[in-house]
């Protein structure tokens, strides 16, 4: 069943964030089990963002989870927001396009 993490948090530091994300997808090329993520940024707060990030199961998003290249991500991640992110944890009970 498909699994999806949606991650909600404000940062100053936009330019610093995203050479911390194409560095994660540069080190797990291969080893990361995300299938899909979108990156939302708030019209009405330049410094509100919230990321839909996908995968294939929860095991597949512990597996992911449990990568030392994530774990880092999520160290310095949390080093970048002004305040602490809010996760939520979602497993997709149905889907239509």
């Amino acid at each position: 069943m498909t699994f999806v993490q949606v991650i909600e948090y404000e940062t100053t530091r936009e330019d610093e964030m995203e050479r911390l994300f194409e560095q994660w997808l540069q080190t797990t090329e291969g080893k990361r089990t995300v299938t899909r993520d979108v990156h939302t940024k708030d019209r009405d707060n330049p410094t509100h963002y919230v990321d839909i990030v996908e995968f294939p199961s929860y095991e597949g998003a512990m597996l992911n989870s449990d990568l030392p290249e994530t774990q880092r991500l999520a160290e310095e991640f949390r080093s970048l927001c002004t305040g602490e992110p809010r996760f939520m944890n979602l497993e997709v009970i149905e889907e239509t396009t």
